[in-house]
């Protein structure tokens, strides 16, 4: 599966792509505004829309960046005949829930996030999770639809006037397209609604999919019943963090939406995408992927999506390794598999399973927490160093998160909540202040006294952090 949004080719693989933009500043037709390959250009997404018709009558009206309408239909052709859930299979899953959430309430202050626990179907997931796919979605969506209009010279945009709702429409289908086959494909591997760390479905809704919780298993040496405890665990801890934290789940779609913001676009593909355009070829909606991964939109990485993006994966990588903890602490006693269920989805995760190869499709970015290692030590040290209060004090404000030099080197964070920089300091200056001050002289008698005795060979600050071997600390 690409890792580029919506067939997004990569442009970073691309030995030309300096020479194409320098030659044509970004502009389609080569520099100089030529009318008559706008006017071919044009005529060829005219075949291509009329060819379209009865795909587009049937789409979203809306007139929005993804023809969700589409999307939905595709995904329930990709997902094909799916089972209610059984009331044993239901009554099974709100068992698992309930006990998972006996055994959390004394490894962490958060009480339970979830009101209700659901077990849903392939089909149940589609719309439960759709309206929190648009808000991921859009932002991407957007600015590449405007950018169509703002890559065109002036000239050529007012000839297009009149095509531009066309145009748009078109967009939304492709879009609506690919979303609609990769969340049909996705419905059928997730395992709860968090599976991409962060929760997709309605607020306070705990749910697990029976179905594929049943294929997860076959591969397990742990029974089935255990593996369900284990993922209702997991499921119920990050509803107490997204539910009980109000500032997370808006922290996690506003760095998307940074992402999408630094979108910017070579064009001097299109022109050669109008010339070879087979409009025959599109009268079928899901044949408009292939054209897409033609490359005619080559996304340029900017600083400010690098920056975006290694927030976004320090924050998974956080909440990620807090669940790990608390789930271990929570089940280490009473199931016996933990350990073993806990590496195997360190490992789903980390190397990118099914939901963050599919996000990555759909939005050009991984929701793949590449520090979780280093996250569930970090919180697995100041547990045992400051508490549990202290510990889930963290999420008090954001600022106060640790970074990702923090999960390097775990040792100074540490130190500072232990050593009494607490949520109740955080809006004290002067307690802050004279925490700096001590802290600095006492780096500065260490530095005297011994030159030898840095920090820098800290144990578990982890210049094995990409082993892959299980963590006797997890």
């Amino acid at each position: 599966m690409s890792n580029m949004p919506f067939g997004f080719s990569n442009s970073d693989d691309d030995p030309d792509r300096d020479k194409n933009k320098n030659s044509g500043q970004g502009d389609p037709f080569g520099g100089a505004f030529d009318p008559s390959a706008l006017g071919q250009m044009l005529s060829q997404f005219g075949q291509m829309l009329s060819g379209m018709g009865g795909a587009m009558a049937s789409g979203d009206a809306s007139g929005g960046p993804v023809n969700y309408d589409v999307a939905k239909k595709l995904a329930r052709q990709a997902i094909g005949n799916s089972s209610p859930v059984t009331r044993g299979s239901a009554e099974a899953a709100a068992d698992a829930t309930r006990l998972a959430e006996l055994w959390l309430d004394p490894v962490t202050t958060l009480p339970a996030g979830a009101t209700r626990t659901v077990a849903w179907s392939p089909n149940d997931w589609l719309d439960g999770t759709l309206d929190t796919w648009k808000r991921l979605c859009d932002p991407v969506a957007e600015k590449m639809a405007g950018m169509w209009v703002q890559g065109l010279p002036e000239e050529a945009q007012q000839m297009m006037g009149p095509m531009m709702g066309m145009m748009t429409q078109m967009g939304g289908l492709a879009f609506g397209s690919q979303l609609g086959q990769a969340l049909g494909q996705l419905a059928k591997e997730v395992l709860t609604s968090t599976d991409i760390g962060v929760p997709l479905g309605p607020e306070g809704t705990a749910a697990l999919l029976p179905a594929a919780i049943s294929s997860f298993s076959e591969g397990l040496e742990q029974p089935e019943r255990e593996v369900l405890v284990f993922l209702a665990a997991r499921e119920a801890a990050h509803q107490r963090l997204f539910s009980h934290v109000p500032w997370l789940r808006q922290r996690v779609l506003a760095s998307v939406e940074q992402y999408a913001r630094g979108i910017t676009i070579d064009f001097s593909a299109i022109e050669d995408l109008a010339k070879n355009l087979d409009p025959s070829a599109l009268t079928d909606p899901s044949q408009l992927e292939g054209l897409m991964q033609q490359g005619a939109f080559e996304p340029q990485t900017t600083p400010e999506q690098k920056q975006a993006l290694e927030r976004l994966e320090t924050l998974l990588a956080l909440v990620e390794g807090w669940v790990e903890v608390v789930v271990t602490d929570a089940l280490s006693e009473r199931l016996p598999g933990v350990a073993a269920l806990t590496e195997t989805m360190r490992r789903r995760r980390a190397s990118g399973g099914p939901a963050e190869q599919t996000f990555a499709t759909l939005v050009g970015l991984e929701l793949r927490p590449r520090k979780l290692r280093e996250a569930a030590t970090l919180w697995r040290r100041l547990t045992e160093g400051a508490g549990t209060d202290a510990r889930d004090g963290v999420w008090a404000h954001p600022d106060l998160l640790p970074d990702t030099s923090d999960l390097d080197s775990p040792a100074s964070f540490i130190d500072r909540v232990v050593g009494g920089g607490t949520v109740s300091d955080f809006d004290d200056p002067i307690a802050q202040l004279e925490q700096t001050e001590a802290r600095e002289r006492a780096e500065r008698e260490a530095r005297g006294g011994d030159a030898g005795s840095a920090d820098d060979t800290e144990p578990g600050s982890d210049s094995d952090s990409d082993d892959d071997g299980p963590d006797p600390k997890a």
